[in-house]
Protein backbone atom coordinates (compact mmCIF):
# COMPACT_ATOMS: atom_id res chain seq x y z
CA UNK A 1 0.00 0.00 0.00
CA UNK A 2 0.76 3.45 -0.55
CA UNK A 3 2.93 2.96 -3.33
CA UNK A 4 4.46 5.91 -5.20
CA UNK A 5 6.32 3.48 -7.77
CA UNK A 6 6.71 5.13 -11.37
CA UNK A 7 5.62 8.29 -9.78
CA UNK A 8 7.12 12.00 -10.19
CA UNK A 9 6.49 14.35 -7.32
CA UNK A 10 7.27 18.09 -7.19
CA UNK A 11 7.55 19.36 -3.58
CA UNK A 12 7.78 23.11 -2.78
CA UNK A 13 10.15 24.17 0.16
CA UNK A 14 11.38 20.21 -0.03
CA UNK A 15 14.21 20.43 1.84
CA UNK A 16 13.59 21.27 4.94
CA UNK A 17 10.97 20.83 7.95
CA UNK A 18 7.37 19.17 7.00
CA UNK A 19 8.91 19.87 3.04
CA UNK A 20 11.78 17.54 4.30
CA UNK A 21 9.90 14.53 5.72
CA UNK A 22 7.64 14.28 2.68
CA UNK A 23 10.47 14.12 0.59
CA UNK A 24 12.57 11.62 2.35
CA UNK A 25 9.18 9.36 2.98
CA UNK A 26 7.92 10.11 -0.99
CA UNK A 27 11.64 8.77 -2.30
CA UNK A 28 11.30 5.73 -0.27
CA UNK A 29 8.00 4.75 -1.44
CA UNK A 30 9.08 4.88 -4.89
CA UNK A 31 8.73 8.28 -6.44
CA UNK A 32 11.14 10.32 -8.08
CA UNK A 33 11.37 13.55 -6.01
CA UNK A 34 11.82 17.09 -6.95
CA UNK A 35 12.54 19.60 -4.82
CA UNK A 36 11.97 23.02 -5.40
CA UNK A 37 13.85 25.54 -3.09
CA UNK A 38 15.64 28.68 -2.45
CA UNK A 39 18.17 27.28 0.10
CA UNK A 40 20.19 25.29 -2.20
CA UNK A 41 22.08 23.94 1.00
CA UNK A 42 18.76 22.34 2.56
CA UNK A 43 18.12 21.04 -0.99
CA UNK A 44 21.67 19.32 -1.82
CA UNK A 45 21.82 17.89 1.96
CA UNK A 46 18.44 16.44 1.58
CA UNK A 47 19.29 15.00 -2.25
CA UNK A 48 22.34 13.54 -0.70
CA UNK A 49 20.47 11.61 1.75
CA UNK A 50 18.23 10.39 -1.02
CA UNK A 51 20.79 9.63 -3.65
CA UNK A 52 19.72 9.17 -7.30
CA UNK A 53 15.58 9.16 -6.96
CA UNK A 54 15.15 13.11 -5.60
CA UNK A 55 16.89 16.16 -7.55
CA UNK A 56 16.70 19.82 -6.51
CA UNK A 57 15.79 23.25 -8.36
CA UNK A 58 16.60 26.07 -7.42
CA UNK A 59 13.67 28.13 -8.47
CA UNK A 60 11.62 31.16 -7.12
CA UNK A 61 8.21 30.06 -6.52
CA UNK A 62 7.12 33.72 -6.62
CA UNK A 63 8.49 34.36 -10.24
CA UNK A 64 5.85 32.91 -12.63
CA UNK A 65 8.24 32.72 -15.66
CA UNK A 66 10.97 30.73 -13.64
CA UNK A 67 8.39 28.14 -12.27
CA UNK A 68 7.26 27.69 -15.63
CA UNK A 69 10.21 26.96 -17.08
CA UNK A 70 11.53 24.87 -14.14
CA UNK A 71 8.16 22.48 -13.85
CA UNK A 72 8.31 22.61 -17.79
CA UNK A 73 12.22 21.13 -17.77
CA UNK A 74 10.78 18.41 -15.68
CA UNK A 75 7.95 17.95 -17.46
CA UNK A 76 6.49 14.44 -16.34
CA UNK A 77 4.35 15.57 -13.20
CA UNK A 78 2.26 13.17 -11.33
CA UNK A 79 1.85 14.89 -7.59
CA UNK A 80 2.33 18.63 -6.70
CA UNK A 81 2.83 19.23 -3.21
CA UNK A 82 3.10 23.29 -2.48
CA UNK A 83 4.50 23.55 1.01
CA UNK A 84 6.90 26.40 0.32
CA UNK A 85 5.46 29.11 3.01
CA UNK A 86 6.27 31.72 5.53
CA UNK A 87 5.58 32.90 8.50
CA UNK A 88 4.52 36.57 9.97
CA UNK A 89 3.76 37.32 13.62
CA UNK A 90 1.22 40.80 13.62
CA UNK A 91 -2.28 41.81 13.52
CA UNK A 92 -4.28 44.09 11.46
CA UNK A 93 -2.76 47.45 12.71
CA UNK A 94 0.87 46.26 13.15
CA UNK A 95 1.47 44.54 10.03
CA UNK A 96 3.23 46.70 7.49
CA UNK A 97 2.27 47.10 3.77
CA UNK A 98 5.62 45.32 3.01
CA UNK A 99 5.35 42.41 5.39
CA UNK A 100 1.76 41.67 4.18
CA UNK A 101 2.04 41.60 0.72
CA UNK A 102 5.97 39.65 1.18
CA UNK A 103 3.38 36.82 3.02
CA UNK A 104 0.53 37.19 0.18
CA UNK A 105 3.29 37.10 -2.50
CA UNK A 106 4.75 33.58 -1.43
CA UNK A 107 2.32 31.97 0.87
CA UNK A 108 -0.58 32.79 -1.99
CA UNK A 109 1.20 33.81 -5.46
CA UNK A 110 3.59 31.06 -4.88
CA UNK A 111 1.12 28.20 -4.90
CA UNK A 112 -0.82 30.21 -7.59
CA UNK A 113 2.31 29.80 -9.55
CA UNK A 114 2.84 26.13 -9.33
CA UNK A 115 -0.43 25.51 -10.21
CA UNK A 116 -0.89 27.79 -13.51
CA UNK A 117 2.27 25.81 -14.14
CA UNK A 118 1.82 22.53 -13.32
CA UNK A 119 -2.16 21.93 -14.05
CA UNK A 120 -1.61 21.96 -18.26
CA UNK A 121 1.02 19.49 -17.69
CA UNK A 122 -1.07 17.05 -15.82
CA UNK A 123 -4.05 17.76 -18.31
CA UNK A 124 -1.97 16.56 -21.23
CA UNK A 125 -0.87 12.82 -19.24
CA UNK A 126 -4.27 12.59 -18.21
CA UNK A 127 -4.14 13.54 -14.71
CA UNK A 128 -2.72 14.12 -11.79
CA UNK A 129 -2.57 14.78 -7.53
CA UNK A 130 -2.28 18.63 -5.89
CA UNK A 131 -1.71 18.67 -1.90
CA UNK A 132 -1.39 21.92 -0.68
CA UNK A 133 -0.35 22.65 2.94
CA UNK A 134 -2.42 25.25 4.21
CA UNK A 135 -3.23 25.28 8.31
CA UNK A 136 -5.67 25.31 11.24
CA UNK A 137 -4.84 29.21 11.06
CA UNK A 138 -7.47 29.09 8.01
CA UNK A 139 -10.02 28.12 10.07
CA UNK A 140 -9.12 29.13 13.57
CA UNK A 141 -8.70 32.31 15.32
CA UNK A 142 -4.83 32.42 16.54
CA UNK A 143 -3.37 35.57 18.42
CA UNK A 144 -1.17 37.68 16.14
CA UNK A 145 -1.13 35.65 13.01
CA UNK A 146 -3.40 38.13 10.61
CA UNK A 147 -1.29 37.85 7.46
CA UNK A 148 -0.40 34.37 7.72
CA UNK A 149 -3.88 33.34 8.44
CA UNK A 150 -5.02 35.22 5.15
CA UNK A 151 -3.16 33.52 3.12
CA UNK A 152 -3.59 30.05 5.10
CA UNK A 153 -7.50 31.20 4.18
CA UNK A 154 -6.63 31.91 0.92
CA UNK A 155 -4.63 27.93 0.40
CA UNK A 156 -7.78 26.10 2.08
CA UNK A 157 -10.41 27.77 -0.54
CA UNK A 158 -7.67 27.51 -3.36
CA UNK A 159 -7.99 24.19 -2.89
CA UNK A 160 -11.69 23.81 -3.26
CA UNK A 161 -11.96 25.83 -6.54
CA UNK A 162 -8.88 23.69 -8.59
CA UNK A 163 -10.70 20.35 -6.81
CA UNK A 164 -14.31 21.52 -8.25
CA UNK A 165 -12.50 22.89 -11.97
CA UNK A 166 -10.59 20.05 -13.04
CA UNK A 167 -13.02 17.20 -11.70
CA UNK A 168 -13.47 15.70 -15.29
CA UNK A 169 -9.43 15.92 -16.07
CA UNK A 170 -8.94 13.26 -13.53
CA UNK A 171 -6.76 15.88 -11.22
CA UNK A 172 -7.60 15.55 -7.38
CA UNK A 173 -6.87 18.46 -4.74
CA UNK A 174 -6.41 18.09 -1.37
CA UNK A 175 -5.21 20.38 1.42
CA UNK A 176 -3.41 19.61 5.03
CA UNK A 177 -4.00 22.08 7.56
CA UNK A 178 -1.34 21.18 10.41
CA UNK A 179 -0.97 22.53 13.93
CA UNK A 180 1.99 23.65 15.36
CA UNK A 181 4.68 20.94 14.24
CA UNK A 182 8.21 20.93 15.40
CA UNK A 183 10.93 21.72 12.76
CA UNK A 184 13.99 23.86 13.36
CA UNK A 185 11.70 26.96 12.33
CA UNK A 186 10.41 26.87 15.37
CA UNK A 187 13.25 26.28 17.57
CA UNK A 188 14.43 29.13 15.80
CA UNK A 189 11.13 31.29 16.02
CA UNK A 190 11.62 30.76 19.91
CA UNK A 191 15.65 31.27 20.57
CA UNK A 192 15.07 34.76 18.39
CA UNK A 193 11.82 35.94 20.46
CA UNK A 194 12.39 34.29 23.71
CA UNK A 195 16.15 34.25 24.60
CA UNK A 196 16.77 32.31 27.92
CA UNK A 197 13.00 31.39 28.01
CA UNK A 198 13.58 28.70 25.17
CA UNK A 199 12.40 25.64 27.82
CA UNK A 200 9.57 27.08 29.16
CA UNK A 201 8.10 28.69 25.71
CA UNK A 202 8.87 25.37 23.95
CA UNK A 203 6.80 23.14 26.58
CA UNK A 204 4.17 26.03 26.72
CA UNK A 205 3.41 26.12 22.78
CA UNK A 206 3.46 22.35 23.08
CA UNK A 207 0.82 22.62 25.66
CA UNK A 208 -1.35 24.59 23.64
CA UNK A 209 -2.29 21.01 21.80
CA UNK A 210 -5.06 19.47 23.72
CA UNK A 211 -2.73 16.03 23.07
CA UNK A 212 0.16 17.89 25.06
CA UNK A 213 2.60 18.14 22.40
CA UNK A 214 3.94 19.85 19.13
CA UNK A 215 3.02 17.20 16.03
CA UNK A 216 6.43 16.18 14.41
CA UNK A 217 7.23 16.40 10.52
CA UNK A 218 7.05 12.52 10.00
CA UNK A 219 3.43 12.49 11.18
CA UNK A 220 1.95 15.53 8.53
CA UNK A 221 4.48 13.59 5.91
CA UNK A 222 2.56 9.87 6.61
CA UNK A 223 -0.82 12.23 6.24
CA UNK A 224 0.28 13.38 2.88
CA UNK A 225 1.82 10.25 1.44
CA UNK A 226 -2.05 9.13 1.95
CA UNK A 227 -3.49 11.75 0.46
CA UNK A 228 -0.93 11.54 -2.61
CA UNK A 229 -1.20 7.77 -3.01
CA UNK A 230 -3.86 5.48 -5.55
CA UNK A 231 -5.24 4.46 -1.74
CA UNK A 232 -6.94 7.66 -2.21
CA UNK A 233 -8.37 8.15 -5.10
CA UNK A 234 -11.59 9.03 -3.95
CA UNK A 235 -10.33 11.89 -1.61
CA UNK A 236 -10.47 15.68 -3.36
CA UNK A 237 -11.97 18.73 -2.35
CA UNK A 238 -10.93 17.99 1.08
CA UNK A 239 -9.02 19.74 4.28
CA UNK A 240 -7.03 17.34 6.56
CA UNK A 241 -6.69 18.74 9.72
CA UNK A 242 -3.79 17.03 11.89
CA UNK A 243 -3.34 19.19 14.64
CA UNK A 244 -3.47 17.16 18.01
CA UNK A 245 -6.90 17.97 18.93
CA UNK A 246 -6.53 21.97 18.71
CA UNK A 247 -9.68 22.60 16.58
CA UNK A 248 -12.31 20.42 18.51
CA UNK A 249 -10.88 19.93 22.02
CA UNK A 250 -9.64 23.21 23.22
CA UNK A 251 -11.98 24.86 25.32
Amino acid sequence: MFSLQNKTAIITGGGSGIGKAMTLLFAKQGAKVHIIELDEKAATDTVNEIGVSASYHICNVTDQKQVIDTFNAIRQIDILVNNAGIAHIGKADTTSEADFDRVMNVNVKGVYNCLFAAIPLMKAKGGGVILNTASIAATVGITDRFAYSASKGAIYTMTLSVARDYLHDNIRCNSMSPARVHTPFVDGFIAKNYPGQEQEIFEKLSKSQPIGRMGTPDEVASLALYLCSDEAAFVTGCDYVIDGGFTRLNN
